[in-house]
């Protein structure tokens, strides 16, 4: 486990649910139907797009760990101001396109605020591209080769952690070392549908390859019972971490 502030403490808290629904009061049941069952809630695009930020601040003001997943890339100056407020938002997580002047402007933004309770996530590949995916968009060199040259620059930024496929995760622990945590969306627990991951293992699998935190969407939040399914994914979680030698 990470030397870092930010590891989790317990199977629980590497649980991240994704609140990839359209409407706030959606996202609201959901947080009702898993209380006490998920450490960290997700808000992506979709929701931010319809009060999910005053979502965000409300739900943290609570107590609540929030991932902020926005993928911020832009000039240096505005990501600067924008982490800035994000800081100011009390989120846990944000996350930001894992280009080497992206990642630098948001560490000053964060060093400026004075926050130290915000982790920055540096966005690799995107889980649901591939090798073809990403040579249509004109990168040269293996797939893992550009993920772990970013997870590199992740570090030498000062990031809080980067976020990647759970297959790349024990390939990069070794280069990120103790400090920085590792998120793995594309997580499907046993039985589960792929829809539009590529890149993608079990919560178990993710576990035994090093991720820290598991980033899981559809298969809690389309399940009959989203609490019953998010306790199954952390007593996999739970089993994982018990089998791997101390």
């Amino acid at each position: 486990m990470p030397n870092s502030r930010f590891a989790p403490e317990n199977s629980r808290d590497r649980l991240m649910f994704a609140l990839d629904v359209p409407t706030v009061a959606e996202a609201e049941d959901l947080v009702r139907r898993t209380d006490g069952k998920v450490g960290v809630y997700k808000i992506g695009m979709e929701l931010q797009f319809a009060g999910g930020l005053e979502f965000a601040r409300d739900l943290a003001a609570e107590g609540r760990k929030i991932f902020l997943d926005v993928k911020l890339h832009d000039i240096d100056m505005t990501i600067t101001k924008a982490v800035r407020n994000v800081a100011r938002m009390g989120v846990t997580f944000v996350t930001l396109h894992a280009y080497p002047k992206t990642m630098r402007a948001a560490v000053r933004g964060l060093a400026e605020d004075g926050n130290p309770n915000l982790c920055l996530l540096g966005v690799t590949v995107l889980t649901s591209m591939d090798e073809a995916d990403l040579h249509a968009a004109g990168y040269r060199g293996p797939l893992t080769d550009v993920v772990e040259a970013r997870a590199r620059d992740a570090k030498a930024a000062g990031m809080g952690g980067i976020v990647c496929a759970a297959t790349e995760s024990r390939r990069l622990r070794p280069i990120l070392g103790d400090e920085l945590v590792i998120v793995t969306p594309g997580i499907r627990p046993a039985g589960s549908a792929a829809s539009d991951q590529r890149r993608i293992m079990t919560p178990a699998e993710a576990m035994r390859a090093g991720s820290d935190y598991l980033v899981v969407g559809r298969p809690i939040s389309q399940a009959a019972d989203p609490g019953a399914a998010a306790e199954a994914v952390v007593a996999e979680i739970d089993g994982a971490l018990d089998a791997v030698p101390a």
